[in-house]
């Protein structure tokens, strides 16, 4: 089973699903889910594919929950290998969404196959909700299918795939979830020529303080069972590429992620 796992894992990888294109993902697992007696739905929100499949007619529904979307892989000149060729070097298998998740959704769909092809009959249903709108906005996806969901069916129980063991599987449970806060920041200045600064006003510079201010405040220092407050800046664009110009304007992406204490 860890071989056709391994397998699996690795055609998942192979299809370039970069957030929120899907690539094909969903459909290969429709297909195996399909052959297994799974009813699946495709559910398309705008530019997000998702599917909700389940597995008989009666009892509590446990469903399997995990998104087909990677980030971006950023200069493929910076990878050791190509990131949707996926490779096993050494103990470890590469590629981008080995761990966040394509390795989880192929261990769900071998499970259920292994477990069915067995002459099990579950005391219960079997569910699938996939998206491909995890690692993006993600307004297009889980929360969709939630709502789609919400007067056809009720989820009893739920198994995420996502990668939270820290040394080995099942050491790390999870008892709960910090929040995420996304914000765009929009420095306007005023556009000039480098040899005439006091003509200009640069918005790089207007946004240094703040960016040292927000990244050096101590926000919080966690608890028990969450991690302080970080702040972290994921993106800064500005300037027109030329090296003799002032630009006038600045855009900053960052994200809070908070415990409970905000």
């Amino acid at each position: 089973m860890q071989n056709e796992t391994l397998e699996l894992t690795k055609r998942l990888i192979e299809l370039e699903s970069v957030t929120p294109n899907d690539g094909g993902c969903q459909l290969l697992m429709m297909e195996r889910l399909s052959a297994l007696g799974f009813t699946c739905s495709p559910l398309r929100f705008d530019d997000v594919d998702n599917f909700w499949a389940v597995y008989g007619d009666s009892g509590p529904l446990l469903c399997f929950a995990g998104h087909t979307d990677v980030v971006p892989t950023g200069p493929l000149d910076n990878w050791q290998s190509h990131p949707f060729q996926a490779e096993i070097r050494g103990e470890y298998l590469y590629g981008r969404g080995a761990a966040d998740m394509k390795a989880s959704l192929a261990a769900m769909v071998l499970a259920c196959e292994r477990f069915l092809k067995s002459g099990n009959i579950p005391k219960g249903r079997i569910g699938f909700l996939v998206t491909s709108d995890e690692e993006g906005i993600a307004i297009n996806g889980t929360v969709k299918v939630v709502e789609w969901l919400k007067d056809k069916d009720k989820i009893d129980y739920c198994v995420v795939g996502e990668p939270s063991s820290s040394k080995i599987l099942g050491d790390v449970i999870k008892n709960g979830r910090r929040g995420s806060l996304g914000a765009k920041l929009v420095v306007k200045g005023i556009q000039g020529h480098i040899a005439y600064p006091h003509l200009a006003k640069n918005p790089i510079h207007l946004a240094a303080p703040a960016i040292v201010e927000l990244t050096n405040t101590v926000w919080d220092n966690g608890n028990e069972f969450f991690p302080a407050t970080s702040c972290q800046i994921s993106n800064i664009n500005s300037g027109t590429g030329a090296t003799n110009v002032i630009p006038g304007t600045l855009e900053m992406l960052f994200n809070f992620r908070y415990c409970r204490h905000h």
